[in-house]
């Protein structure tokens, strides 16, 4: 195992923490500032020991409720300051600390004060705008009714003054006249106040229910504050005249439905001069009042504001601290709690520091005892990270939590991920774009991580140090295709290729692309060093640039997918290795290595041979024959001597790998089980008390390392996890292994196909590059018209920025993971353990 480790052990990331299952054993008086203090460490995740209780059946239930009923208070008054426009602060010295107890007094005293506040604000409030309303329709009604007045004057002069020549036998005396002022006498008028939008239903439907005998005059006052609301709304002042009782009562019945304010209104002048003038000082008085109150509730909410965040965050600790607390047993002595917890190996020192502390801070005289148990159930998963392995470490953890010590793949995705990332998106120029995106995403990681991002950006500042990585590789394999939005480059020199005309080089001819014009052909002189790094710019815009490209990306896929699927072979190894399971090394991993290699292996081979040897050998028809006719190598597939004996061997030991992978493992697992079977019941013959007996036979994870790392063994060797404990199933574990065995030899085939869209993406990206850059930027350059090139460019900006940036960078993310997901994990890991969530104040600051 120490030839094959590699040094990887030593690397923190390589497999999860080393975790123990311990018992704490708490006395009841300090039992509160103990699991404060282990919150204050957050490294113990507590096992749930009264599941079978319900939240109100469990002993800090009533201290849950109280909690609960703070944080209500603190979220009542988050509203208030945010109503007000307030921003909740810190301040720079916060008031003392309050207990519990105290805090709950608090916010007791100022919930009260601050509903009483709002009482009377609202109350005030209401009065003076419904006297805003009034001394409206003071001014406005009164207006109606003097100008009615002028006008009545003027008419009833003017007849007097027409029809004295005429009747001068007219009586003198006022009761003398017809009964018409008699009926004037029964009018009556209702004023107030409607919404705008409600005035034309209004005026219908009075007119429809008194039948035309009423009259309406309304005028309208702007924006006005509803005294019910207390929202601005625009308003008219309305008097409706109206005759008889009947009518009155509809009148009012209406103005109640539209929610019409209605209002007193005197008839007599003085009297609504005298009242207005009440009703103005009344304002004066309430605007004072008013004022006064305000002043005192921003006070009030001031001093909220600023310890808002502490009363919060103190709720949050002490919920989370019961929350935990009820997850203890309690003794029947009620003097002790009983608590489980998991706890990384490396961490141990820290808890015994924190109990330690506690245990002085509460002035127990008995401090918590800490003690391992020994346990059957698998640990969770645990890996430290920090800012930079974080982003990495969540896309592996999206396809599944590793078990607990196998191997992480997130150490190779780190480079791995971005690396094939790049294959598909590389451009030297789209590299840098995306360079320039990270490097501002660094500059302000210390701004960023301080504001509330949305979800989107959020996700993408997450992954800021992936982007790096992506930007980097993707300016690596720009270069080596020699791209540049499209255009090739000459960072490292012009091309070798020379054109030939009639067997010699015309060194005259500098741009290739005009040599068959002269009569001539590229070609490389022999003796020439082959471009330095990179594709040779030659090939641009040439005929057989496409031909070319793909050929040399579809080999580079298979390659790199080879080598890739090898690498998750081989972390197998490293599991089975450290798991001790020599039948899965034997069984699955040898005859694994052996399939692929004599199959893909060998086409990689014959893909590099065909680069160093430059040969014209079709490889299609190499691996083709190489399964119709084994044994004979024609002239079209001939690569090298010996060739057509290698294939046969390769074939033979590829189809011999199968049956060893299917068979041999079931038929071990069986002896295996037969033995323990036959052991266990030696045990029951020598008559081992029952506890001894199940311990024994079950292994139980004794409380250290070694004995986690047993257990890990025991679960994930031999069968995966198939065939161990009390209950064996032979047909199970066939039907398994041949599923396993079915799913590795089709996978073999279809993930190496699988890889060539590494191929095809890269292709596409080339492409469509190319068109943004021929067919929108040099077209509009070609018009020399500087409109159509400032909007060509802006075209190509967009289309480069919305298409090849955002669409195609998460097209070839999302291929990526794929490929780490399907064809490199699936052969070796398992992700169906669970991870490591430790009680934490953390989390709840």
């Amino acid at each position: 195992m120490g030839i094959l480790n590699f040094g990887f052990d030593n690397i923190e990331l390589w497999r999860s923490e080393e975790m123990q299952l311990v018992q704490l054993m708490i006395p009841a008086e300090s039992a509160h500032d103990t699991i404060a203090a282990l919150g204050d460490v957050g490294l113990l995740q507590f096992k749930d020991l009264n599941s079978d209780k319900s939240a109100f059946q469990r002993t800090y239930a009533n201290q849950v409720k109280r909690c609960d009923e703070m944080a209500r208070k603190i979220r009542f008054f988050h509203e208030q300051v945010e109503k007000a426009g307030m921003t909740v602060g810190m301040r720079a010295m916060l008031d003392k600390g309050y207990d519990m107890d105290e805090l709950e007094g608090k916010l007791e005293e100022l919930e009260a004060e601050m509903l009483e506040a709002n009482g009377n604000s609202e109350r005030l409030a209401r009065s003076y705008n419904e006297l805003m309303e009034l001394q409206l329709v003071l001014e406005k009604a009164g207006s109606f009714f003097d100008s009615a007045r002028a006008d009545a004057a003027a008419e009833s002069f003017g007849e007097r003054a027409y029809s004295v020549p005429e009747a001068m036998d007219a009586p003198l005396l006022e009761s003398a006249l017809p009964s018409a002022a008699a009926s004037a006498g029964r009018l009556g008028f209702v004023a107030g106040l409607i919404p705008q939008e409600k005035l034309n239903g209004f005026e219908r439907l009075l007119f429809r229910a008194t039948r035309g005998n009423m009259f309406l005059r309304q005028t309208p006052v702007g924006s006005v504050r509803d005294p019910a609301t207390g929202e601005l709304q625009e308003k008219h002042v309305f008097v409706v005249f109206y005759a008889g009782e009947r009518a009155r009562t509809k009148v009012l019945k209406i103005c109640e439905a539209f929610a019409a304010n209605r209002y007193p209104f005197p008839e007599d002048p003085s009297r609504q001069r005298q009242m207005h003038g009440d009703v103005t000082t009344r304002l004066r008085e309430l605007r004072t009042t008013i004022d006064a109150g305000q002043r005192h509730r921003e006070g009030v909410l001031q001093n909220i504001a600023f310890n808002l965040e502490q009363w919060a965050t103190q709720v949050r600790r002490e919920k989370a601290v019961y929350h935990t607390l009820n997850k203890l047993s309690m003794d029947t002595s009620r003097k002790v709690l009983v608590a489980e917890a998991w706890c990384p190996l490396a961490a141990k020192p820290r808890v015994h520091e924190a109990l330690r502390q506690a245990a002085h801070a509460s002035s127990t005289q008995v401090s918590t005892v800490l003690q391992p148990l020994m346990t059957a159930d698998p640990p969770p998963t645990y890996f430290k990270t920090d800012m930079f392995t974080t982003c990495f470490q969540a896309i592996v953890d999206a396809y599944g939590i590793a078990r607990y010590r196998e191997v992480n793949p997130a150490v190779f995705t780190i480079v791995t991920f971005p690396f094939l990332f790049a294959v598909m998106f590389g451009d030297f120029g789209h590299g840098l774009l995306m360079m320039m995106f990270a490097a501002y995403l660094l500059i302000n990681e210390k701004a960023l991580l301080k504001q509330k991002l949305d979800e989107i950006f959020d996700m993408l500042f997450g992954g800021r140090y992936c982007i790096v990585l992506m930007a980097t590789f993707s300016i690596f394999t720009g270069l080596i295709y020699n791209e540049f939005f499209s255009m090739p480059m000459t960072l490292f020199g012009g091309t070798r290729a020379r054109c030939f005309i009639n067997g010699s080089v015309d060194e005259a001819i500098r741009d290739m692309r005009a040599c068959p014009e002269h009569g001539g052909e590229v070609a490389f002189p022999k003796g020439m060093p082959p471009y330095p790094f990179g594709v040779d710019p030659v090939w641009h815009g040439t005929k057989s640039e496409l031909p070319f490209l793909n050929s040399m990306k579809m080999k580079m896929s298979i390659l790199l997918g080879v080598v890739h699927m090898n690498l998750g072979i081989m972390m197998s190894l490293f599991n089975n290795l450290y798991f001790r399971d020599r039948l899965s090394t034997i069984c699955e991993f040898i005859p694994q290595m052996i399939f692929l290699n004599s199959l893909f292996g060998y086409l990689c081979i014959a893909i590099v041979y065909k680069w160093l040897s430059a040969k014209q050998t079709d490889l299609y028809h190499v691996m083709i024959y190489m399964f119709l006719s084994p044994g004979t190598v024609d002239e079209a597939g001939f690569l090298f001597p010996g060739q057509a004996g290698l294939q046969v061997f390769l074939l033979l030991i590829s189809f011999a790998a199968v049956p060893w992978m299917l068979f041999p493992k079931p038929f071990i697992l069986k002896k295996r089980h037969e033995a323990s079977e036959r052991q266990r019941s030696m045990y029951d013959m020598v008559g081992f008390d029952g506890d001894e007996d199940e311990e024994a036979r079950r292994g139980l994870v004794a409380g250290n390392a070694a004995s986690s790392s047993h257990a890990a063994a025991n679960s994930h060797g031999g069968g995966g996890g198939h065939g161990h404990g009390d209950h064996f199933d032979f047909g199970e574990v066939v039907v398994h292994q041949m599923i396993h065995t079915i799913e590795f030899v089709l996978g073999a085939v279809s993930n190496t196909a699988s890889y060539l869209r590494l191929w095809a993406l890269s292709l596409a990206h080339s492409q469509l590059s190319a068109v943004f850059y021929d067919r929108v930027l040099m077209m509009t350059i070609g018009l020399n018209n500087p409109l159509a090139m400032m909007i060509g460019f802006f075209v190509f900006f967009c289309a480069t920025m919305g298409v090849l940036m955002v669409m195609e960078s998460l097209s070839a993310f999302l291929h990526a993971l794929r490929l780490h997901w399907v064809e490199f994990q699936n052969k070796f890991y398992r992700g169906d353990g669970y991870a490591f969530a430790p009680f934490s104040f953390e989390h709840h600051e």
